[in-house]
């Protein structure tokens, strides 16, 4: 009977109970191995995207601060090549010119001017567009430099002086101010002026004085500063402007290749039958490369890493900072990912080991179980003559 209850609770108890265990252990390797390659996969993907940013930045992404204010330091280069290059658009604005005074029949004023003035002279200061004249002096205005974060990990405490205020005792009694104590202003003998009265500031011969300040500084003549001492494609509104002539340019050119290759518009073909002779000798192929040549230009300034250089240019601190920030989370939420792989390895690991160490007690018991059979089996037989004795709905 003892034999019996062993062999039920054995059946019935401890292999399911291992089996469960193991099994369980088995569904916990599948899971964390499943978690650890969809953090592996993420944490890839964030600095795929990290990368990409990088590029889209023209950065390399080892010190995102310091190579974006490196950037904004070559900026100035990038915008002389966009002003040399607007030197080759001067046949296409005296094509428009011409088209437009031949068009409303009237000397209007020159159309794109700031264009004009950049393909003769150049990306010139802002104050030379304005006055016509080059400054003698140019005094740009200081850069805002984005200061480095300081780490989380320190703290500021500031410069506090460690040496305490010596108080003299019997100088304070005595009204005497020593030499490093504190002056508090205040004396206890008597004023000079007036012995028993008050000074009223009326008693002399001294006449007050008004001095009026002016205002400001005034700006010496010839000298470029603030906003003026920028380059025509560094100042947001000449900028804005240089790129609305520039598009305008574009729009025209473009309407006149579409009126050129359209040969079965009599009334355009009627039209400029009267019209100088630099609109007639045009070619819708010479046409197409002039427009091709504006497009590029305003493809060089319209570009995603020039808008990113000029917004950096504008306010280096907050963007840089903004910038830096978003490129940083994305590195420490890959980071966090592959901390969290690690994790799930080390879960892993942990559930392998139990199952090995599980594993060994299931054998150990199907053994016992076994001869646990055969005892009862053989016990069983010795009560009926020796007669062959199987247990039935015994699965080992």
């Amino acid at each position: 009977a003892e034999l019996s209850s062993l062999l039920v609770r054995s059946i019935s108890y401890e292999m399911p109970s291992l089996k469960r265990q193991i099994s369980r252990c088995q569904q916990a390797q599948q899971d964390f191995a499943r978690r650890e390659e969809e953090c592996q996969l993420g944490a890839a993907e964030l600095r795929e995207r990290f990368c990409a940013s990088c590029k889209q930045y023209g950065i390399a992404g080892d010190n995102v601060r310091q190579e974006l204010l490196a950037l904004v330091r070559d900026l100035p280069s990038l915008l002389r090549e966009i002003g040399a290059g607007a030197s080759a658009l001067s046949e296409a604005i005296e094509l428009y010119q011409a088209c437009v005074e031949f068009v409303c029949q009237s000397s209007s004023e020159a159309v794109v001017p700031l264009l004009r003035h950049v393909g003769r002279k150049g990306n010139t200061t802002v104050y030379e567009w304005r006055t016509g004249l080059q400054p003698l002096r140019v005094e740009r205005p200081e850069v805002e430099e984005a200061p480095e974060q300081p780490r989380e990990d320190t703290i500021d405490w500031g410069d506090f002086t460690l040496d305490p205020c010596r108080v003299g005792d019997g100088a304070a009694a005595n009204g005497e101010a020593q030499s490093d104590g504190i002056d508090w202003g205040i004396t206890l003998e008597p004023s000079p002026q007036q012995e028993d009265g008050i000074d009223w500031g009326d008693g002399g011969s001294e006449e007050a004085q008004i001095t009026v300040l002016e205002a400001g500084t005034e700006v010496p003549e010839g000298v470029a500063c603030g906003s003026d001492a920028l380059t025509l494609l560094e100042n947001t509104e000449t900028r804005s402007q240089f790129i609305d002539e520039l598009m305008e340019l574009e729009l025209f050119l473009s309407q006149r290749l579409v009126e050129m290759e359209e040969e079965a518009d009599v009334v355009a073909v009627s039209q400029f039958q009267l019209a100088p002779a630099v609109l007639q000798g045009q070619t819708s192929a010479h046409v197409g490369s002039l427009l091709a040549t504006t497009r590029a230009l305003l493809g060089q300034l319209c570009t995603r890493s020039m808008q990113h250089l000029f917004m950096i240019l504008a306010s280096p601190s907050r963007y840089v900072d903004r910038v830096s920030e978003l490129l940083g989370q994305k590195l420490r939420q890959a980071e966090l990912l592959l901390a969290k792989k690690e994790v799930m390895s080390q879960k892993r690991r942990e559930a392998l080991a139990e199952q090995g160490s599980l594993e060994p007690k299931l054998d150990r018991l199907l053994e016992k179980t076994k001869e646990l059979q055969k005892l009862i089996e053989a016990d069983v037989s010795k009560r009926y003559s020796g007669r062959p004795v199987n247990l039935m709905g015994v699965s080992l």
